[in-house]
């Protein structure tokens, strides 16, 4: 299977998460106005929590060793982070018969995916979230958590620049299966491209890269030094292919131009998004807003089965063991009100992003006096976006999910037709368009209307009806630092999933050591790494059975085929003292 277990050193990889594969194939189941951040755009009365009457700000009813009545002799867990890592390990432990509380700083659990309604009850969410086709966890879970199905069929796409329409991706599961690599190429060879063939057969030589990457530790390592910028240079891709089709699409992918990013993560990424296999590719998208459609059942799911979901909440302190080796309790702060409660813990799960565990190491001398803890200060975050504009009239457009190129110089941004996506504006008078901007830091300080204002030009450009359609009613959500940066050479200050406090566990898309072939940004890696966690606790503690993890598909005959023999040539070339010519 593929698998990354080998850029991990023998003691890492002691470190590493076994998993429990099925082979099921779940995949059947898709028939397929001035700035505010998250947080401030919660507590703001122009903007109300998607069902917040699911979870509940009060801590009164937490498990503290101040609470009185009957007393619980489960096994406490505290899960800190309200986002798909967080939602996957506290589902899954409250469902083995664990006390869990999970500890939300928003005021609506759901993290980056957590969505508000507006004073006149419009929706509005963190960005637009995809499901790509081998997110086989998330579809589990979705099968799991019944109802109406909350997902389109798989759609098409568009690329575009400012001259106008680069290329399209089809839905590839639609089409004959061919051998991967070829599949992708055959398909999209007939559709319009303003890149010219000469200039994308430049790409063929850097397709080396994704069979040699992992082939060591070492070889890892040296990859991720390495910004995809300078890979790129090394394999000879054309300017034009890189301006027009490669930078787009990472700065869409993970958020951040090549130049900034680790070439190691960016080949991962590729490779799981869109070149394992032909269809990998292929996407999904909400049918309505995330908050009430997924997580708003999963908190149902953990309150029914005995666990409590707390928003408005912050940990302001961690309280250690006897030992000095553990975590005793977690100490938490309400927004609101300002009260304190301690949350007694046997065991601690972290499922937050890099900004939000910068500052629990900064002021909890429980993870600053670690060394692995501290390594997670040199890491970086990536500003974001989302807006959506209400227009007087409709305007339909080629495509209903786009990605944009060029029209901000370093940032990338995408739009999305919700009236073709979701069931709220099927039947809409006009166009609900939201847009979203990735390493968004030089248009954070811009008010609401300049960033209106950008998205309706863009708009015009690729779909000349906008011209004559009218902004009605618009929402801006800024999010300073929000989503993982995987910079050249971050590999090394990475966290694994088990620390050195014996009860604390680590979750999220930025841990290293998972293995699993989800990678990058990615929901499905969130939320693998949410089960994975459970799992730990579950070895820790005692009780319960682990979650089973559903492992990405296998490595296609020929990819296998030429990674081993990869692997076999560096061994000769190292028993000869010789470098490879690859890397």
């Amino acid at each position: 299977m593929h698998r990354h277990c080998s850029r991990a050193s023998q003691q890492q990889q002691q470190q590493r998460i076994p998993l429990r594969i099925s082979r099921q194939n779940l995949r059947q189941a898709v028939s397929r106005p001035h700035s505010r951040n998250v947080l401030a755009a919660a507590a703001s009365s122009d903007f109300e929590p998607l069902d917040s009457s699911a979870t509940s700000s009060s801590s009164s009813n937490a498990s503290s060793s101040s609470s009185s009545g009957p007393v619980d002799t489960r096994k406490k867990v505290v899960v800190v982070g309200g986002g798909w890592a967080g939602f996957g390990a506290a589902k899954h432990l409250s469902e083995q018969g664990y006390a869990v509380t999970l500890i939300e700083a928003a005021k609506n659990p759901g993290g980056l995916s957590g969505g508000f309604r507006t004073s006149s009850g419009k929706v509005v969410e963190a960005g637009m979230k995809g499901f790509w086709y081998s997110y086989s966890n998330i579809f589990a879970l979705l099968k799991d958590l019944g109802g109406s199905w909350p997902l389109t069929d798989w759609t098409t796409s568009g690329f575009w620049s400012p001259k106008g329409l680069t290329t399209e991706a089809p839905v590839f599961s639609k089409l004959p299966r061919l051998p991967t690599l070829l599949g992708q190429f055959v398909h999209t060879a007939p559709l319009h491209w303003s890149l010219p063939l000469q200039d994308r057969l430049t790409m063929l030589p850097f397709l080396l890269s994704f069979v040699d990457y992992d082939a060591s530790p070492e070889v890892y390592e040296r990859y991720d030094k390495m910004s995809a910028r300078e890979l790129f240079r090394l394999w000879g891709v054309s300017e034009r292919c890189y301006q027009e089709f490669l930078r787009p699409t990472l700065l869409v992918g993970l958020f951040a131009p090549p130049e900034e990013i680790s070439a190691a993560s960016m080949l991962e990424t590729l490779y799981f998004y869109a070149l394992a296999h032909q269809n990998d590719f292929d996407v999904c998208w909400p049918r309505g807003s995330i908050a009430e459609t997924i997580f708003t059942p999963m908190v149902e799911r953990i309150q029914s089965a005995g666990g409590q979901v707390l928003g408005g909440q912050l940990v302001t302190d961690l309280q250690p063991g006897t030992d000095g080796r553990s975590i005793a309790a977690v100490v938490t702060r309400d927004v609101a009100t300002g009260s304190s409660t301690t949350h007694e813990a046997d065991a601690v799960v972290f499922a937050i992003g890099i900004t939000g565990m910068q500052k629990l190491v900064q002021q909890c001398r429980l993870l600053g006096d670690r060394q692995e803890f501290r390594k997670v200060m040199n890491l970086r975050s990536i500003d974001v976006i989302a807006t959506r504009l209400w227009f007087n009239k409709l305007v339909p457009t080629r495509y209903p999910a786009n990605v944009l190129s060029g029209f901000e110089t370093t940032a990338g941004a995408t739009f999305f037709n919700l009236n073709d996506l979701q069931d709220e504006y099927k039947d809409a008078p006009g166009s609900v368009i939201t847009a979203d901007f990735y390493g968004a830091n030089e248009l954070l300080p811009l008010t609401d209307d300049e960033v209106v204002a950008r998205v309706k030009s863009h708009l015009e450009v690729c779909e000349p009806g906008f011209k004559g359609a009218t902004v009605v009613d618009s929402a801006v959500l800024r999010f300073p630092k929000a989503v993982t940066h995987f910079s050249p050479g971050s590999y090394a200050s990475r966290p694994f999933q088990v620390t050195s406090i014996s009860n604390c566990f680590l979750a999220g898309d930025w841990v290293k050591g998972v293995s699993h072939g989800a990678n990058g940004l990615s929901q499905e890696r969130a939320y693998v790494t949410g089960l994975t966690a459970a799992n730990l606790v579950v070895d820790h503690c005692g009780q319960g059975s682990k979650a089973v993890v559903l492992d990405v598909e296998p490595d296609e005959p020929h990819i296998a085929a030429a990674k081993q023999a990869n692997h076999a040539v560096r061994g000769v070339l190292d028993s000869l003292g010789l470098k490879s010519p690859l890397l």
